[in-house]
């Protein structure tokens, strides 16, 4: 498709008619500071694509009659294919070390300097599970990120880029911390960055054989739970890049934190629960105007999402849904993945009329 951009008013014709001597076929005149010229844009764009990508808006049906059903639950997932994880954190943090302590072999560079690690690095290989079976996973070595505003070494810009894109194309992303000093406010960032982008979450608590205590290994689980409530319960692993301590609990936690996030909650059980916690704590009236939430489903996994029906939704307090999230995480044990809620109400037939 072939744009002339900047042809709002006459002066923009001039340029609109040059462009057919390119031989392009028929320009597109558009204004991306005007916002001119975008509905022809869409109008090509789907016209120009293959048919079985065309779909409409996703419009979430469910049939009223059977949403207090009794199903099985469901997942998406798909064991065939490689496990994608990321391991990413402040520099220095082990990761590497870590890393070739799992494959065995000295496959990664390592050092007592930080910032050794520059190019996000895939590995491929095999774990055996607890059950016997092997599961093929593809781990991604990521550099330290550090604190933006520190961040002016234009290769490190690079670097931290592209460790933010493996976390973009992981499943899991392992926030790697070190024991010693935890929960620095660059790690609550990270932490906060992969659950804005729907992963699965571990903590790592690397260096373990430094602390060994598991009276600080209780406070510091309660103290993830209190700085990073968005993802409350996810789980904090202690283990040891330099010995190997607590490998096998680790990828346990990785591999039950995947199917987590893979897992679908059957309708019937979920509005069986949005019920009885309705009944025990309504949603608070707005205005004088009450709040009805009439059911929810869940419109996809990979992270949990799930959709709300109803009236007035739109003045649902925030603190409610956290509410129904931090339910839903405990009842479903969806510990360790962001979840996602969006509410659907039904169209007002006389929304822009006129009062008489």
């Amino acid at each position: 498709l072939l744009l002339a951009n900047k042809a709002e008013g006459k002066q923009g014709d001039t340029g609109y008619y040059e462009a057919f001597t390119l031989g392009f076929g028929d320009p597109l005149p558009v204004s991306a500071e005007h916002g001119e010229g975008l509905g022809e844009l869409y109008d090509s764009i789907r016209a120009a694509m293959p048919e079985e990508h065309l779909r409409e808006d996703d419009e979430i049906e469910v049939d009223e009659a059977k949403i207090f059903d009794d199903e099985e639950d469901g997942t998406e997932l798909d064991v065939t294919k490689p496990l994608r994880i990321a391991v990413v954190g402040r520099p220095n943090a082990g990761k590497s070390t870590l890393l070739n302590r799992i494959l065995g072999e000295e496959r990664l560079l390592t050092g007592p300097e930080a910032g050794i690690t520059r190019d996000s690095i895939s590995i491929e290989t095999e774990w055996t599970l607890a059950d016997g079976s092997n599961r093929k996973v593809k781990l991604f070595d990521t550099a330290g990120l550090r604190k933006r505003g520190n961040v002016v070494d234009k290769l490190e810009k690079l670097a931290a880029a592209d460790a933010l894109r493996a976390v973009r194309f992981a499943e899991v992303v392992v926030v790697l911390l070190d024991a010693t000093i935890p929960f620095e406010k660059q790690d609550l960032t990270i932490v906060d960055l992969v659950a804005r982008e729907g992963r699965a979450l571990v903590i790592g608590l690397n260096k373990w054989d430094l602390v060994n205590d598991q009276v600080k290994l209780q406070e510091l689980r309660e103290e993830a739970d209190r700085l990073l409530p968005q993802v409350k319960g996810m789980p904090v692993v202690p283990v040891s890049g330099l010995t190997g301590q607590g490998l096998h609990k680790f990828q346990a936690a990785i591999i039950r934190v995947h199917e987590t996030w893979n897992r679908r909650i059957s309708t019937g059980k979920l509005n069986r629960w949005l019920g009885a916690v309705i009944e025990k704590t309504p949603p608070p009236a707005v205005s004088g105007w009450r709040i009805k939430i009439r059911y929810m489903t869940q419109a996809k996994a990979r992270p949990p999402h799930f959709v709300i029906f109803g009236n007035q939704l739109d003045e649902l307090p925030t603190s409610y849904e956290r509410f129904l999230i931090n339910g839903m995480r405990e009842t479903f044990d969806l510990k360790g993945v962001p979840i996602r809620i969006t509410k659907r109400m039904p169209k007002n037939p006389y929304e822009g009329r006129k009062r008489r």
